[in-house]
């Protein structure tokens, strides 16, 4: 099944639970809730909350970049060559700064950086593409 319809299914379920907790009325064993002014020494006391996982970091693989950067040569030129549009300027990406090119080409996929075809080839990369992309680049090995 497609996962936007998994994860559709997944939110309506999880909704509907949601307004079903909120319709419950309070039962007779229920304890009735302290009023607004009274403070308890118990409730004010903070639990301290772990920090939130660090994702480790994308490590880029240059043999999968190199098989990735097919579509950017067209446009970017090819060692050697002239890219396509001699009268609009298009930078080689050939040899640039890895962490450079991961900055943006995450700009491009989430519309920080304004370009038509830039954007619609970063909306396609997953992080690990990208950094597969920015270690071929980088390296020494196409020049």
């Amino acid at each position: 099944m497609h996962p936007a319809i998994l994860r559709i299914a997944a939110l309506t379920l999880l909704a509907a639970a949601m307004c079903a907790c909120e319709k419950s009325t309070p039962t007779p064993t229920e304890p009735e809730a302290t009023p607004a002014t009274t403070i308890d020494a118990v409730t004010t006391t903070a639990t301290p909350v772990p920090p939130a996982p660090v994702a480790p970091a994308v490590v880029g693989n240059s043999e999968q970049g190199r098989l990735r950067v097919y579509t950017c040569t067209g446009c970017h030129g090819i060692a050697g060559y002239r890219n396509v549009y001699p009268t609009y300027h298009v930078p080689k990406i050939h040899g640039q700064n890895a962490q450079y090119l991961i900055t943006a080409l995450t700009a491009y996929r989430e519309g920080q950086r304004q370009h038509p075809t830039m954007q619609a080839q970063g909306e396609s990369l997953g992080d690990q593409d990208i950094a597969d992309i920015a270690a071929y680049l980088s390296s020494a090995a196409q020049h």
